[in-house]
Formats: structure tokens, C-alpha cells, sequence
């Protein structure tokens, strides 16, 4: 069997790969593994148990649920909420877990189980591998030792989970968000409620698109992956700028009031130089990802910052964060990571504080993101190919080698296997787009050939 545990927890297509029997047996095996680490010690363990608003999240909630309180833990059910609502809700009941149903961006089929620990953080690769481990020993004959009586879970809903968050987030701001107009696309997602709210509390006025979930349209040609409609409506509505979230509202980027996209590097930019005035940007670092923009390294060596560089994942640059003591750091596809308020990606808390940015220094988003110039990148997906091979392959490391030649110091290559999807991701950064998407084109043709 494969590894069940990519970057961001287990996905899949809902019903075919990820059944009611494995959201059950893992949620169980989770439970099983944070007892024998000694987590449940002492006391009667707790879980928060939210999804994004999939279909297939009900039953597969009904599955965790039942798993969960069949090997004797009590959970609170919150519905409907944000991931990053999940871990700060784990955190602030002092739960023992939490877990949270999602596949975030991905399509609508797919679906996710993401396991937090104890304070909200993500579960670390060596306790995945161990529920993994035990779910696949049970799974294949080993009795559970299940509780009995009064030993089983009980389970209750937690319905003030949705404005202990809100409450969360407005109390964090900086400064009031009056006299600024937004427009908002939910994805049809887990913040179509959190969000707007927030952003009203906080005194902006909001407009709200993709907004109404109806358990199929999650991701359906809105949010974070399909900016089309928040640009129409933002141009539409005379608004300063919009703001986009994906699935389970863990990412967040942005449109100026002229329709151009503001990715997460331009985003992290300008919460990293509000940080350092504020002086919150503790190291005066910022942690991001090697698929960061070649831009954003260059602006902010010119504007005094450090950058420390991760593997791709939210989940690789939050453990440097955590390991050196560093307060921001995210990733150019939205996931902002600001660690003295929240443990994970939070599309919602990064929109509200780039919208306090704007009203603070009275500029424009688009002046406010001119602090770095993007060079140009093309990434191109390349799937139905054997991705575990990437590293590996003679072939394709002489195709790298022959496009980095051709680039130069004026771009860069980087070819890595997608931890969530069957694809190979390439990416290619050139002084200009032609020859970025040239470069990039030869790339996949290459990655098909090697890994085909």
C-alpha cells in the first residue's frame, strides 16, 4: 500500500478513494496512536470535527465522527468552517485533536481528512505514519480494543465555534477596515459565512460573490483557482479590491481595483514590510517556498528582509517558522501563515490584514504590492506520469540542465511531484514570458518522455 499521508493530509476522489470505512478505521487508528503517545493522559479527550460544505463531507463527517467517539473520544461537531477555523477552534477549547474534511482547491468528487494535534498544529509525519500503520494492521484482521459503558465518545454540536472565530479575528486586526469597499469570492466554500461577516465586523463594505454552497459548486469556476469573476466584479462594483479564497479558505489572494491579480509572494511582500514597521517580523525573516517568485527574493533583499526558503507545502514552511522562532511566512499560490494568530494557512485573517494595510497607509493595493516586480513564470502540470521517478531520472536531469544553461542568471527551472495530485509540477522563471513558456513546454514534453 502507498503512503495514505501526502503534504496535506489523505485525498481523493469521495466514495471510490476515500470511503466511509477508511475515513472511520483512520479516525479510529488516530484516536488508538495519540493515546499510546500519551495525549489522552488523565483526562477525557476531546476532538473538533469541521468540513467545508461537499456533499461527500456529510457522510464522511458521520464516519470520523462515529470512529472518533467508538474508541472513546467526545467530539464537537462545528459544521460548515474554514480549515484554519478547525486548528484555531482545536487550540482555543484545548481539544486533543481536531480534524477537519476537505480537499481545499481540488474538484468537488474529491474530498480530505486533515488531522491537527493538540494547540491546532498539523499532526507530525511520524505519528501520520503511525496511524497509517495501525488503521493497515487493523484493517487487516487485528481486533480494536473498544471502550464500553460509559467509556464511548459522546457527541454534541458546537455551534459557537463559527463566532468564537470571527470574534478571533477581528480582535487581532491592526486597525478598522471603515471606508473600504470589498468584493468577496468564497469558492462556494467553507468561508462563504466566516468571511463576509469578518470583513463586516471590521467595517468594510461587502460585496460577496461565490457565495452560496450548495455542496456540488465548491471551486466550480470561482475563488482562488478561477479569478475571472472577482476581476469582472471588482472593476464592476468600483471597488478598492477583492479578495479570493479556495475550498476550505486556508489561502487567500487578491485583485486590484484595475482587475490584476496580486498573488500570495506580492501579498507576503506587503504583510512582511507592515510586520517590520509594526515590529512583529520577529528576525526581520520571512519563511517562503523555492516556487516563490525570483521577484519577491530580490525585493526583499532590497528592502533589508531575510528570506529563508522551503520545500514546497504550508506544512514545510511552517515547521521552519516554528523551529527558529519566525513570525510570517507563506506560499505564492495564498497560503499566508502569520504564527502569532494562527497555526495554519488563513485565507480570511490574510485578507483582513492586507485590507488593514490599505486603510493604514491610506495607498492603493496595487501601490502597496508594487514593492516587488514579478518575473515571468509559467508552471505547467504534467500528469498520468510516474512522479516518484522525478529525482531519479538520467533523462530528465539532463533536460534540466539543458534549460538552465539556456536561462541563465536570468531564470530558474524547478521540476517536483505534486504531494496532493498524480502530477508532475514544472516551472520555469525567465526574464521573459516567451522564453519562459518555451523553456517550460520542452520541460513537460521531457517529464512525459522520462516519467510516461
Amino acid at each position: 500500500m502507498g503512503r495514505l499521508f501526502g503534504t496535506d493530509g489523505v485525498r481523493g476522489v469521495a466514495n471510490a478513494d476515500l470511503t466511509a470505512e477508511l475515513a472511520l478505521g483512520l479516525s479510529v487508528a488516530a484516536a488508538h496512536v495519540l493515546a499510546e503517545a500519551g495525549t489522552f493522559e488523565g483526562h477525557r479527550p476531546t476532538a473538533v470535527v469541521g468540513r467545508d460544505p461537499r456533499a461527500s463531507g456529510e457522510f464522511l463527517e458521520a464516519a470520523v465522527v462515529a470512529g472518533l467517539a467508538s474508541a472513546g473520544v467526545d467530539v464537537l461537531r462545528v459544521g460548515v468552517l474554514p480549515t484554519p477555523a478547525v486548528a484555531y477552534l482545536t487550540g482555543a477549547l484545548g481539544a486533543d485533536l481536531g480534524v477537519m474534511l476537505s480537499a481545499s482547491h481540488n474538484a468537488m468528487p474529491d474530498n480530505g481528512i486533515k488531522f491537527f494535534a493538540r494547540g491546532g498544529h498539523k499532526l507530525a509525519d511520524e505519528l501520520e505514519d503511525r496511524i497509517e500503520a495501525v488503521y493497515e494492521e487493523h484493517r487487516t484482521g487485528a481486533p480494536w480494543d473498544r471502550p464500553t459503558g460509559a467509556g464511548v465518545g459522546r457527541v454534541r454540536d458546537y455551534d459557537e465555534g463559527f463566532d468564537k472565530y470571527v470574534a478571533h479575528l477581528i480582535a487581532v486586526l491592526p486597525n478598522r477596515l471603515d471606508g473600504l469597499k470589498v468584493v468577496l469570492d468564497e469558492a462556494h466554500g467553507a468561508a462563504a459565512r466566516v468571511s463576509p461577516e469578518a470583513f463586516a465586523r471590521a467595517g468594510a463594505e461587502v460585496v460577496t460573490i461565490g457565495a452560496e454552497p450548495d455542496g456540488l459548486n465548491i471551486n466550480d469556476n470561482c475563488g482562488s483557482t478561477h479569478l475571472g469573476l472577482l476581476k469582472a466584479a471588482v472593476v464592476d462594483h468600483k471597488a478598492d479590491f477583492g479578495i479570493a479564497h479556495d475550498g476550505d479558505a486556508d489561502r487567500c489572494l487578491a485583485v486590484d481595483a484595475e482587475g490584476n491579480e496580486i498573488d500570495g509572494d506580492q501579498i507576503l511582500a506587503v504583510l512582511a514590510l507592515a510586520m517590520r514597521e509594526a515590529g512583529t517580523l520577529r528576525g526581520n525573516t520571512v519563511v517562503a517556498t523555492v516556487m516563490s517568485n525570483l521577484g519577491f527574493k530580490l525585493a526583499m533583499e532590497r528592502e533589508g528582509v531575510e528570506l529563508v526558503q522551503t520545500a514546497v507545502g504550508d506544512r514545510y514552511v511552517l515547521e521552519s517558522m516554528k523551529e527558529h522562532g519566525y513570525a510570517l511566512g507563506g506560499e505564492q499560490s495564498g497560503h499566508v501563515i502569520v504564527l502569532d494568530h494562527a497555526t495554519t494557512g488563513d485565507g480570511t485573517l490574510t485578507g483582513l490584514m492586507l485590507a488593514a494595510r490599505v486603510v493604514a497607509t491610506g495607498r492603493s493595493l496595487a501601490e502597496l504590492a508594487a514593492v516587488m516586480d514579478r518575473l515571468p513564470q509559467v508552471l505547467v502540470n504534467v500528469p498520468d506520469v510516474d512522479k516518484s521517478r522525478v529525482s531519479s531520472s538520467a533523462e530528465l536531469a539532463a533536460a534540466v540542465t539543458d534549460a538552465e544553461r539556456e536561462l541563465g542568471t536570468t531564470g530558474r527551472v524547478l521540476l517536483r511531484p505534486s504531494g496532493t495530485e498524480p502530477l508532475v509540477r514544472v516551472m520555469v522563471e525567465a526574464a521573459d514570458i516567451e522564453q519562459a513558456r518555451s523553456v517550460a513546454g520542452r520541460l513537460a514534453d521531457a517529464v512525459k518522455s522520462a516519467l510516461g
